[in-house]
């Protein structure tokens, strides 16, 4: 049993082993038909370069024998060649259609950018109404503050201070940085690339909050001068936020703008270049007309010369037949007396 074992075991490594081998053979061989397949790719496409200088080529030499042809030649028998008019007209078509089709393709990046320009303001728009809701809500705590304050205050001149304001600051503050943190996630959910920047305004907000809350605690043993550059203070950080984040905005919409510059003017130059290439096929076209207008010209005088020919030659025909049977009529009206003596004579002689 060992032994069979042993042998069933020697088997599948060898089954094994040619297996891998037929693996390996086949991946080579894959390989192989991947690398011809990309020669044949790379040789199509030098093919089809080779094609449009071949026809470049062509093009140039036509032109250069049409200004040796022409040199000798007054100005008025001076025409493109049909077959170089064709080519040409092939060619600037082609390129015409590449040039429309790099048009459509600015234009779609164009439009896409536009897009993203109108989602950029959009976003900056909403960023700015958020700062200014929660500018206008801290200013308006502070002013709930210093009245709370003022209260507390006129309570310490009466000989008493009660813990109710102290309360009133940790539910204020507590509120502001609330709504603040809201904003801010609003922000960042219709502004996607500003994250680190909404996790700083976050973290420093936390920190504004927690600079407040021990503020306030302290604030219980302490007068009520301390609690006035806490506040100065956390409204200037929101300033400096605030400032940040219309800053980064700023420069990602002056870089949208300058982009969109450059979009108008490459399409305004594609566009100049249509209208030249539109143009030429113009005058290509026009100077077609011409030589198949001169061409009907040259037919129709031929033409002309043909019939009259043709009526000379009726005209000829007609004279020598009218002669011709002129000259039947005169013998057969002839006298017969005169042509009596002439046999008698005939017959003396």
């Amino acid at each position: 049993m060992h032994r069979q074992k042993v042998a069933e075991v020697e088997k599948l490594t060898q089954t094994v082993r040619e297996l891998e081998e037929a693996v390996l053979a086949g991946g080579a061989a894959a390989n192989a038909v991947r690398d011809y397949q990309r020669k044949v790719q790379e040789m199509n496409e030098e093919m089809k370069t080779l094609d449009r200088e071949l026809a470049r080529a062509k093009v140039s030499a036509n032109r250069v024998a049409v200004v040796v042809a022409n040199e000798w030649k007054d100005g008025n028998d001076k025409v493109m060649p049909v077959k170089q008019w064709l080519e040409e007209r092939r060619l600037l078509q082609g390129e015409m259609q590449q040039l429309r089709d790099k048009l459509a393709i600015a234009e779609r990046a164009a439009r896409s950018e536009a897009q993203l320009k109108d989602k950029f303001q959009l976003r900056l728009k909403v960023l700015e109404e958020g700062l200014r809701m929660s500018t206008s809500r801290t200013n308006a705590s502070a002013a709930r503050r210093q009245s709370i304050g003022g209260a507390e205050s006129a309570s310490k001149t009466n000989g008493f201070l009660s813990k109710r304001p102290s309360f009133q600051m940790r539910t204020s503050v507590s509120t502001t940085t609330t709504t603040l943190v809201n904003h801010a996630k609003g922000a960042s959910k219709s502004f996607d690339g500003g994250c680190r920047s909404l996790d700083r305004y976050k973290g420093h907000v936390n920190g504004v909050g927690m600079n407040v809350s021990t503020d306030s605690s302290e604030d219980k043993e302490s007068n009520n001068s301390d609690e006035k550059p806490s506040e100065f203070t956390s409204v200037e950080s929101e300033d400096t936020v605030s400032g940040m984040l219309y800053d980064m905005l700023q420069k990602e919409v002056v870089a949208l703008r300058k982009a969109c510059h450059e979009k108008d003017q490459s399409l305004k130059d594609k566009d100049d270049a249509v209208e030249m290439l539109a143009k030429k096929v113009d005058t290509l076209t026009k100077a077609m007309e011409s030589e198949a207008k001169k061409m009907r010209r040259d037919v129709a005088a031929m033409e002309k010369e043909v019939v009259a020919m043709r009526l000379e030659k009726e005209q000829d025909t007609k004279a020598r037949r009218f002669g011709s049977s002129s000259a039947s009529a005169n013998s057969s009206q002839m006298p017969p007396g005169r042509t009596l003596p002439r046999s008698g004579s005939a017959r003396n002689m």
